[in-house]
């Protein structure tokens, strides 16, 4: 029995029926041991029928290959030499018919009720039609063996290099190669006994039908390689894998999840060239291309885009041939997180510090920042630190990365909120005697400071205090500062005289340390004097 490195199923099917045979052989003949040659001998019939068919349709299959790729002279080569392999097949095939037909002429009539031989447990005659008279030699068994292996050693001499490795020879080895034979009661016995000594007539037809299947195998092997030498994509694939492609890996509950599973395969074989329209493709030693590139902003939300690749190889011909592949792909806007205390609003002419960042860009994130309705500058807290001072109503921040547009975000603009006056150290509502010095403290917002304390430094820049008795003005004082001498109104003071401080200026040091002064509504402070 022939073997090889790579048997289809069917062959497989056919070796253990050979098994099979081999085993029933050394039985007593009974009835339903015959009847199990009949099973045999009628499957592997059927086996070597449909693998012929099989050959035929794979050269006819070589032949439409040849001619989409232009007929060249090496694809019609490779057709010739599986026609002449077809024909050398079909030439040891029926060498083996004239055999099988002699024993079968030695069966006698078949039964019609029963389909079988009338000598079907004869084995005299097969003894001298396989192996001869005594020991003259003369059967059929005795060329059949040299026929067999003469013939496995031309198919391969007509192939490629390749069919070595997928046939083993000698096609009909002799025993001391078989290891089903190993038991001594077959020493001194030759392959032609092995197979058909005392062997019942339509035993010796299933191993006919044996012999025909492993020349048909042959065959198979052969003509499979040549298919591997036709046309332009005759490419051995040896990376196989399941893949599965999503519709989207980010799914919302309540939504439904798709994907695409399918079969993956790349060869090692091959050096394919590989390019896109979006940039460089990178291709590594099993031949699968990488592309990457930085996804660039649309016009719109959800934008769809494109991009278009190719992958040229060489065909059998040796000609370049490109296959290209589109691909279609949504861009959307990464979501942009702002870190503040201010996230909603923003403070005219402050410097109101912001953490912008893109979650999604992962180590990809390289920012850039523009606004409009204001300016903004770099802040002192790593990457996507800034500080934004408005100028007008509203601000829009622009966001990029790597020069490449991320999105916006709008923010409204508040004004700052004036201070409060309040005179240190004095009881407003009960009052009190005239203070030797009065200090003013212009106090911010505590929501401002909070948010803004480097934009929240207010100072009295200016003041006048007149001492008042009813509608007369006793003194007064005037102060560049935020604090006033006010030891000379104390000497003059009485009991149901009254201070009048009136602010003049507050001014505001901003987060540059700028000064500048603040435009406060007219202010004006009575204290109560009592002795």
């Amino acid at each position: 029995m022939a073997g090889g490195g790579k048997e289809t199923p069917r062959q497989r099917m056919i070796g253990m029926m050979y098994l099979v045979l081999t085993a029933l052989l050394a039985l007593q003949v009974q009835n339903e041991v015959l009847e199990k040659f009949y099973f045999i001998d009628k499957s592997l019939q059927s086996a070597k029928t449909i693998s012929q068919d099989t050959n035929n349709k794979i050269i006819e299959s070589m032949k439409a290959q040849a001619d989409e790729s232009g007929n060249n002279a090496k694809d019609l080569a490779y057709i010739a030499t599986a026609n002449k392999i077809k024909a050398r097949t079909q030439k040891m095939l029926d060498e083996i018919g004239k055999v099988r037909n002699a024993v079968i002429e030695a069966g006698g009539e078949v039964d019609p009720e029963t389909s079988r031989y009338a000598k079907d447990k004869d084995y005299d005659d097969i003894n001298r039609i396989m192996l001869g008279e005594g020991e003259s030699k003369t059967g059929f068994a005795w060329t059949l063996q040299d026929q067999m292996n003469a013939f496995a050693k031309e198919i391969i001499a007509m192939s490629p290099e390749d069919l070595k490795d997928e046939i083993n020879t000698p096609l009909a080895p002799e025993r001391k190669d078989m290891k089903e034979y190993a038991s001594p009661k077959y020493d001194n016995m030759e392959w032609e006994h092995i197979n058909f000594q005392n062997t019942p007539m339509v035993a010796a037809l299933a191993v006919l039908s044996q012999l025909e299947n492993d020349i048909v195998k042959v065959e198979t092997s052969a003509i499979n390689v040549m298919q591997q030498k036709i046309g332009d994509f005759q490419i051995k694939f040896d990376k196989v894998q399941a893949m599965a492609s999503a519709e989207s890996n980010v799914v919302a509950a309540g939504t439904k999840y798709k994907a695409r599973m399918f079969i993956s395969a790349t060869s090692t074989s091959i050096k394919p060239s590989m390019r896109s329209s979006a940039g460089g493709v990178s291709v590594d030693g099993e031949g699968v291309g990488v592309l990457e590139f930085t996804a660039s902003g649309g016009t719109v939300e959800g934008a769809k885009k494109t991009w278009q690749g190719s992958i040229t190889i060489k065909n059998s011909a040796g000609k370049d041939t490109t296959l290209t592949v589109k691909q279609e792909y949504t861009v959307v806007s990464p979501v942009i997180e702002i870190e503040s205390g201010t996230i909603n609003s923003l403070y005219l002419k402050c410097g109101n510090d912001l953490k912008v960042k893109v979650p999604a860009l992962g180590v990809e994130y390289k920012p850039s920042f523009t606004a409009s309705g204001g300016s903004v500058q770099n802040g002192s807290g790593g990457k996507g630190s800034i500080i934004i001072v408005p100028n007008s109503a509203s601000v829009t921040l622009n966001v990029s990365s790597g020069g490449n547009r991320i999105g916006s975000k709008k923010f409204k603009v508040k004004m700052v909120p004036k201070p409060t006056v309040k005179a240190r150290g004095l009881n407003m509502k009960q009052g009190g005697a005239c203070p030797r010095s009065l200090t003013l403290n212009a106090i911010a917002d505590p929501s401002f400071k909070d948010q803004l304390p480097k934009d929240a430094r207010y100072r009295v820049s200016g003041f006048t205090v007149t001492l008042a008795r009813g509608r007369r003005v006793i003194g007064t004082v005037n102060s560049n500062g935020q604090t006033a001498n006010t030891s000379s109104l104390g000497a003059k003071a009485r009991e149901g005289d009254r201070l009048v401080i009136e602010v003049k200026g507050v001014q505001r040091m901003n987060f540059k340390n700028q000064v500048e002064n603040v435009s406060m509504p007219k202010e004006i402070i009575n204290y109560s004097i009592s002795q």
